[in-house]
């Protein structure tokens, strides 16, 4: 699987991988459709890695910073599939963070 260009999700979010290293690791540009922040959405930047194997079906995590509209950060893990169309299928779970005013409302920050 190769995460390099554009990768759009079912709710019309996309992120662009500009570079997969030979170690796996790479940035991007993150664009959420979707958000709660009162702020206007901006495209926000991304890290990650990437285990590659030989198979072509990798595991890969990125985080995503939201710094230019909102006060939290998004991690996402996933795996590549090679779908029966030949097309490459990326499947990820991912948790947000988002700031609280104190230790009483940590339990509202992770979704």
């Amino acid at each position: 699987c190769n995460l390099t260009g554009w990768w759009k999700n079912d709710l019309g979010s996309k992120m662009q991988v500009f570079k997969v290293g030979n170690d796996g690791t790479f940035s991007g540009e993150y664009h959420t459709a979707v958000s709660s922040a009162k702020n206007p959405i901006q495209p926000s930047p991304l890290v990650g890695c990437q285990h590659l194997d030989e198979d072509g079906q990798c595991t890969f995590g990125f985080t995503v910073n939201w710094k230019k509209f909102s006060d939290s950060t998004a991690v996402f893990v996933g795996q590549c599939f090679n779908g029966d169309d030949g097309k490459e299928v990326l499947h990820t779970s991912w948790l947000l963070r988002e700031k609280v005013g104190s230790d009483s409302d940590d339990w509202r920050a992770t979704r």
